[in-house]
């Protein structure tokens, strides 16, 4: 009985986990899946790295109610596939911002393979509701270059993370390869307006060469941290109009033929 009391007594003066507030937890995932050459993965690393320091993102983080941030840097491909490259790290200083840079430029892996944006969200959602902070809002920021085609049913995850109260917004990186032609879709911003992004204010911000990357990198995180409602809208089709399974799809019919090939 005794040790019972003892153990009871010794959960309630437990400390309960402290959370720092800050103005917005934000969580990057970026595709770094086999259609990804590694001069691209590392166009988007530099990107990211590029944008955290920028002026107008420092003002943007000083400019919060509390004058914070807290980041994450996931790379992620198939199911299963990501690579944590920044853990859950607070940004409120320019010294800040330049640790999380040189730790997201500080080496270039090689590229995974699939694409399971549904993955990644639920990956995502796990992490900001574990994370030691405490966001005004919480946001997914989600980059790709083709649909879903891993995983689970990217609408499917996108409601659980809605559910959540999490904001997920879109980079849907629309360049032109070989890769691309075979495993993506031309209206990619489009994809990602009915199929993955949601919440309040979510917006997609297409990058249609690797020359925009950067730039677009900047005012997406300028957008998503300061809460501004003023990034570009693609138009939302009735839930039944547009096919979210497009991904699987083109997957399937790819590896049929490959097998079918004498």
């Amino acid at each position: 009985m005794r040790a019972v009391l003892l153990l009871l007594l010794s959960l309630i003066s437990a400390p309960l986990r402290a959370e720092e507030e800050v103005d917005v937890e934000l969580f990057l995932a970026v595709d770094v899946s086999r259609s990804m050459s590694l001069a691209e993965l590392e166009i988007q690393r530099r990107g990211y790295a590029e944008a955290l320091q920028s002026p107008d993102v420092m003002e943007a983080i000083t400019g919060g109610m509390i004058g914070t941030i807290a980041v994450t840097y996931v790379e992620w491909a198939g199911a299963g596939s990501h690579n944590t490259v920044v853990p859950w790290t607070r940004i409120a200083t320019p010294a800040d911002a330049a640790q999380v840079a040189d730790t997201i430029t500080s080496s270039f892996e090689q590229n995974l393979r699939r694409t399971s944006i549904s993955s990644a969200l639920l990956l995502a959602e796990r992490s900001i509701s574990k994370n030691d902070f405490k966001g005004l809002r919480r946001v997914i920021d989600v980059s790709g270059d083709g649909p879903n085609n891993s995983g689970p049913p990217v609408t499917a995850a996108r409601d659980r993370v809605l559910s959540r109260g999490i904001i997920i917004n879109g980079l849907p990186l629309m360049t032109r390869d070989a890769l691309s032609d075979m495993w993506g879709i031309a209206d990619l911003d489009a994809y990602y307006r009915n199929c993955v992004i949601g919440g309040p204010g979510a917006f997609v911000i297409p990058v249609y060469d690797w020359s925009e990357f950067a730039t677009a990198v900047r005012r997406k995180l300028v957008l998503e941290i300061a809460g501004l409602p003023r990034a570009p809208r693609a138009r939302v089709l009735p839930a039944a109009a547009y096919d979210c399974m497009i991904g699987e799809k083109i997957w399937e019919r790819n590896m049929n033929r490959y097998w079918q090939e004498p």
